[in-house]
């Protein structure tokens, strides 16, 4: 891997994966092996690399980011306890609580890092609540997070980490993915390091990491003895060959990403009523996404318009999870 800055004059993409030659010659490495394609010493070599990354003690790879949040929903035993998530979030932090036999309760967040607020987790608590479940949004670290682990302790609840957002972010030091008992990281096709598919569950309990391997591989444990039901949640060798080698440059890319963010900031800057996400002070952004706000709906909606018309493309938010017809309907 060289030096050399990204290709910014190339087609205008939404987003767009970066690969080079040593991801190649990974993927190709397993391929031409002929052997071990489901469960080569690549797999716990990526595992080790994400594990270090995060200062955690255990990783324990799977298929995808939301059988990785599955999995430790099911490893943290929430069925028939209540999740706080946010309701701004993508779909599957709330679908993984409902598969898992939890009760989603639906979370504000606060404006900074658009992550759970402490203070609406406050008013969600009650006796039932088994787990307290923030996302690190966009490349961040929820700025509440030191309260919500402290409401999690107060509460007898368990704080687990939806990261899938923000492998490389950090927080006076510590990096996200560190801050509760397990969290999730997923490296799909959007991701800084992607596998096209591909998740990852971090933690620093020994225990916890052996339910997760009975979990994603049909619930046996290490002796290949069927201890308990599981799943087939392994993921793929070439997938995490592909993701040690993006490992080996996650610095590089996050710089790429705060260096062309750092570009937009200060040529958007003179734009009236437009907020941009410039770096906060209380963590270190990895900049997964680029987010801007308007003051006003008709002004976005303006301004997706002229985008489109200029070949940039763009795309709006989430939408509210608990106002998708699903949850309104069996949820309430």
């Amino acid at each position: 891997m060289t030096d050399s800055k990204l290709d910014t004059n190339d087609e205008l993409w939404l987003f767009k994966s970066y690969a080079d030659q040593n991801d190649i010659e990974a993927v190709t490495d397993v391929i031409q092996r002929g052997t071990w394609w489901a469960n080569g010493p690549e797999i716990e070599a990526f595992e080790d690399a994400v594990a270090d990354a995060t200062g955690t003690d255990h990783a324990v790879a799977f298929n995808s980011g939301t059988t990785a949040l599955y999995g430790q929903l099911l490893a943290h035993d929430v069925a028939g306890g209540e999740v706080i998530v946010p309701s701004f979030t993508f779909p599957a932090t709330a679908n993984a609580v409902v598969a898992a036999g939890g009760t989603p309760v639906f979370a504000d967040i606060e404006e900074e890092s658009l992550a759970l607020s402490a203070d609406s987790v406050r008013e969600a608590v009650t006796d039932d609540t088994e787990v307290i479940m923030p996302i690190h949004y966009g490349g961040t670290i929820a700025k509440d997070i030191d309260a919500l682990c402290e409401i999690a302790v107060n509460n007898n609840a368990v704080l687990l980490e939806d990261a899938c957002h923000s492998l490389g972010a950090s927080m006076d030091g510590q990096r996200a993915g560190s801050f509760g008992s397990s969290a999730s990281f997923s490296f799909c096709f959007n991701k800084l390091v992607t596998t096209g598919e591909g998740g990852m569950v971090v933690t620093d309990s020994a225990a916890i990491r052996d339910q997760l391997h009975q979990i994603r591989n049909h619930g046996r444990d290490s002796d290949g003895r069927t201890v308990d039901y599981g799943y087939n949640f392994r993921l793929a060798t070439m997938n995490a060959a592909l993701g040690g080698a993006q490992m080996s440059r996650l610095d590089w890319m996050i710089e790429e990403r705060r260096r062309m963010a750092t570009m937009l900031n200060d040529r958007l800057a003179d734009i009236e009523g437009l907020w941009l996400p410039e770096p906060p002070e209380y963590c270190d952004r990895v900049y997964l996404y680029y987010n801007i706000r308007l003051d006003s709906m008709e002004r976005q909606q303006a301004l997706v318009s002229h985008l489109d018309d200029n070949g940039v493309p763009s795309r709006t938010g989430y939408d509210p999870v608990h106002l998708t017809p699903y949850y309104r309907s069996e949820w309430g």
